[in-house]
């Protein structure tokens, strides 16, 4: 079932992926769209193993229902985001090297925008849910749901 959910998120025309290395500058390789009005889902994997590491999402969702994107939209959410306790371009080299990860792949997917309005964080809650129920545990960098 996870599988098809993330398959499914290939079907977003607003998408991408790179390559991080310990070594790489996160600003320099990110190729998410430099937009504000952009809200979706990224997706951190280990680039040897194929393991899903985290989801994270950009945008949420207002009590009135609409969305409430990031002011520097996801690619800032992303870039200017922490984890593990700092910023991500400091954390994530030293995580890698604590777990012997050699690169992330990284994928995003734009939910919600212009020509697309599915709200990330259903998104997210379904397939850290499927991933809890298929697993027992979420993926190890995602701490709940």
């Amino acid at each position: 079932m996870l599988t098809q959910l993330i398959e499914n998120l290939e079907n977003y025309q607003l998408k991408g992926n790179f390559i991080f290395k310990q070594n790489s500058k996160l600003s320099g390789i990110c190729n998410i769209p430099n937009t504000n009005e952009l809200a979706g889902l990224y997706l951190f994997y280990d680039d040897d193993t194929n393991e899903l590491l985290y989801i994270g999402i950009s945008g949420r969702t207002s009590k009135e229902g609409n969305i409430v994107f990031r002011k520097d939209g996801l690619r800032g959410r992303f870039l200017k985001g922490k984890q593990f306790g700092d910023f991500r371009r400091n954390s994530l080299p030293k995580q890698m090297v604590i777990e012997s990860i050699n690169s992330l792949k990284i994928k995003w997917y734009g939910t919600y925008h212009s020509e697309c309005f599915d709200h990330p964080r259903a998104l997210e809650v379904n397939l850290l849910q499927t991933f809890l129920k298929e697993n027992n545990r979420l993926p190890r960098w995602n701490k709940e749901i």
